[in-house]
């Protein structure tokens, strides 16, 4: 529990505290699984927070949707498991310990409940089949049926049975997704797995929104560019669509993402919704008719498809309001950005050559942000405005319009002390030479 504890941020802390509770309420018990144990235990961050309960998770959800105003979506295969999207960007799942059954490659399953035991040994690969005990009873007990623990130790990827690429066939794009960001080698049996399942072309019958979330996944690795190759490697990137086998994969924009996105310091609350921002890059190269492909391979809904593309129309109001020259302090930047999507401010630092707005937009996530979030609540409380009133967050901007806006302080000048004066001579006082003035001999 403290390594957890320590590895987790304190908006993650939080949610867990919530989560816990409402749990207890509903006398539910609850477990930590998947890649957030994964990620803890290899020693990577958390980006996401998975929990499984024994028992219907969906009242739990709801509960807790309302809790952390978070908006909730629904698998789409029944499978009782819930997404939660807290404000400030973080994800959690809530879903039902279950059993799942498939009657041929890529069907839907038929999902039963299930103990946390039966859960995990009936998962894709063993590094996501460990579970920590949330309850009060057990709080901190590991479980691990099938031992990922040894696993991830070796720095190894191996099916948690023998049918799981078989089963669903979309779990060979997560293999070399994880495979390429974990660093690990891929276990002798679950490679020969991997070898029949390609032989027999089970790539063909993932499931078009299965294809949908693991792109949404690949959208927010660290270096998608590096699994977007590893897949071109496999001859697997096609299943997405067929305009990325041939020279429409965008690597060059992608590199410009990458650049821009690592402008956000590290520890710097920025939330950005990766999907739309991602696709913008992928497709640049794209037409009109390789878009509408992609949207129907991937069974893309209609909010989904309005995040990526209309994400340039946006951007392009950005970068010109950016241009303005009424911007001419560093509170009327933090005021102009403070409200815009981080996926918006990405994008225009990417693509812009615009060096005023370039300037203002680093200036803004490197000095501006930061100090921004050095305002606390108290300080606002100081002054004496309550949280939850409609003058918060007006005082709280005041507050930090004044702190951007105020002149750095000069160091005062050190005081120099006069050296010593030197000690008087002790000895005999020195023999003075004496020269004659007689003119020279020229």
């Amino acid at each position: 529990m403290f390594m957890l504890e320590s590895h987790l941020s304190a908006d993650q802390n939080r949610v867990l505290a919530e989560v816990q509770s409402a749990a207890g309420e509903a006398n539910l018990s609850l477990f930590l699984t998947g890649g957030a144990m994964r990620d803890m235990l290899a020693g990577f961050p958390i980006r996401d927070l998975d929990f499984t309960t024994e028992g219907e998770a969906a009242k739990l959800a709801k509960a807790l949707a309302s809790r952390l105003h978070a908006a909730i979506s629904e698998d789409d295969e029944g499978r009782g498991a819930f997404e939660l999207r807290v404000p400030g960007g973080l994800t959690a799942q809530i879903a039902m310990a279950r059993r799942e059954r498939y009657p041929k490659p890529g069907a839907k399953p038929e999902v039963s409940p299930a103990t946390i035991h039966e859960d995990l040994r009936y998962r894709d690969f063993t590094v996501n089949s460990i579970a920590l005990s949330l309850n009060r009873a057990s709080r901190g007990l590991l479980i691990d049926p099938t031992n990922g623990l040894g696993d991830i130790e070796r720095k190894e990827l191996r099916t948690a049975y023998n049918y799981a690429l078989y089963d669903d066939p979309s779990r060979i794009l997560r293999l070399v997704r994880l495979r390429v960001r974990l660093a690990f080698a891929i276990e002798e049996r679950t490679a020969s797995q991997y070898a029949n399942v390609r032989a027999e072309k089970l790539e063909e019958k993932i499931p078009p929104r299965r294809l949908f979330e693991e792109l949404r996944q690949i959208a927010d690795e660290p270096n998608p560019t590096d699994v977007l190759h590893a897949l071109e490697q496999e001859n697997l990137l096609g299943v997405f669509s067929a305009a990325l086998t041939g020279g429409k994969l965008n690597t060059a924009g992608l590199a410009r993402l990458q650049k821009a996105q690592q402008a956000v310091p590290a520890g710097v609350k920025f939330p950005v919704q990766n999907f739309g921002l991602f696709l913008s890059f992928l497709t640049e190269k794209f037409t009109p008719k390789d878009k509408a492909a992609l949207v129907k391979t991937t069974a893309m809904r209609k909010a989904e498809v309005e995040a990526w593309q209309k994400l340039d129309t946006h951007a392009k109001k950005l970068e010109r309001d950016l241009k303005s020259p009424k911007l001419n302090r560093p509170s009327h930047v933090y005021n102009a950005l403070s409200k815009v999507p981080g996926e918006e401010i990405l994008f225009v630092l990417a693509r812009t050559q615009a060096r005023v707005v370039q300037d203002r937009i680093r200036n803004y996530l490197q000095k501006y942000l930061p100090m921004a979030q050095e305002v606390t609540d108290d300080e606002v409380k100081a002054v004496g405005v309550q949280p939850g009133t409609p003058k918060f967050e007006k005082a709280k901007l005041e507050l930090i319009g004044k702190k951007l806006n105020a002149r750095p302080k000069k160091p005062a000048p050190e005081e120099v002390e006069p050296p010593p004066p030197a000690p008087p001579p002790t000895g005999p006082a020195p023999l003075r030479r004496a020269y004659s003035r007689q003119p020279s001999a020229r």
